[in-house]
Parts: structure tokens; C-alpha cells; sequence
């Protein structure tokens, strides 16, 4: 079949067919990025918080109890990360040592739970606790936990590592 003279459409004229390639190419472009979102966001961080949200609501008070305790004993704590190695002092409001039965710190990725550490902490006297963390570089959560005769200690924050040094938050 062939065309008449005046059905051929003139060059650089913008046709249904160009339109068409746009639109396929605009719609492919958005839904190549919708399934490459799709499968990071299934293959990365669940975003799980906390396993069950009902019991940590039930164990929130508890909590604020054993911060309010915590604050008025006066105790404070002196926290830091260098070549691999996390301490941690605990004094009271007098700067005596605390002395606590176990020390416990957790390092968590806030975006990732792949490298996650538990570590306990020794008591190398006079109230500093000491152990071995091996923390990538970036952004951690850390957690410090000690428990003593009736007497409960937490510190929560932020450390970033560089270079084997840790800055705290």
C-alpha cells in the first residue's frame, strides 16, 4: 500500500508515533524507579522498633521510674570510644564510684540491624567499665546498662566513629 503525496507528513513534524514513544518512555522511566524503590525499601531496614508496641507501652513507666531514681541519686556518667576500646565511668553526686554488679552496652545502627553488638563491660576499679567494641565508621545508638543491689543504671546516645574514635551526642 502505498501513500499519496499529501498523507506524508513533513519533516520534523511532531507525530502521533513521537508521542506515543514519549509516553512509554515517561511512564517506563517512573515505573523502573518505583520497583527499584520497592525492592531497597523490602531488602533494607524492617523499620521495627520494638517487637511488640503494646508491652513497650506497658514498660514506659517503669522506665520513667528508674530515670527519675536514677536522676535523683545524682549519679553521672563519663563515656567514651578510642581504638576499639568503650569506657564508661559512673560516679555519684559526691564523685564517688558507683560500684555496679553487671554493665552492659548495646551498639545498634539506627537504620540497620546487620551489625548490631552486645558487649559486656569490666570493672577495672574505681567506677570506669571497660570493653571491646569493634564499630564501623558512621552513626550508632548506643545504650549502657548496669544493675547494682536494688539500684538500676541507663544512659542512652548517639555516637558517630571516625577513624576507630568515637564522638558522642
Amino acid at each position: 500500500m502505498t501513500r499519496s503525496p499529501g498523507n506524508t507528513p513533513a519533516a520534523g513534524t511532531f507525530t502521533g508515533r513521537h508521542m506515543a514513544i514519549i509516553m512509554v518512555g515517561f511512564f517506563g522511566v517512573i515505573i523502573a524507579v518505583n520497583v527499584t524503590m520497592a525492592v531497597f525499601a523490602s531488602t533494607s531496614w524492617t523499620g521495627l522498633v520494638v517487637k511488640n508496641s503494646y508491652v513497650a507501652s506497658q514498660n514506659f513507666n517503669g522506665e520513667m521510674e528508674i530515670a527519675r531514681k536514677q536522676k535523683a541519686r545524682g549519679w553521672k556518667s563519663d563515656i567514651s570510644y578510642f581504638n576499639g576500646v568503650l569506657s564508661v565511668t559512673v560516679t555519684d553526686a559526691r564523685d564517688a564510684a558507683v560500684l555496679l554488679d553487671t554493665v552492659t552496652s548495646v551498639a545498634e545502627r539506627p537504620s540497620h540491624e546487620g551489625e548490631d553488638q552486645t558487649v559486656a563491660l569490666v570493672h577495672q576499679g574505681g567506677g570506669l567499665y571497660r570493653g571491646t567494641l569493634q564499630l564501623n565508621p558512621g552513626l550508632w545508638n548506643l545504650r549502657v546498662t548496669g544493675g547494682g543491689q536494688e539500684t538500676l543504671y541507663r544512659r542512652d546516645l548517639r555516637l558517630i566513629v571516625r577513624d576507630g574514635n568515637g564522638i558522642l551526642q
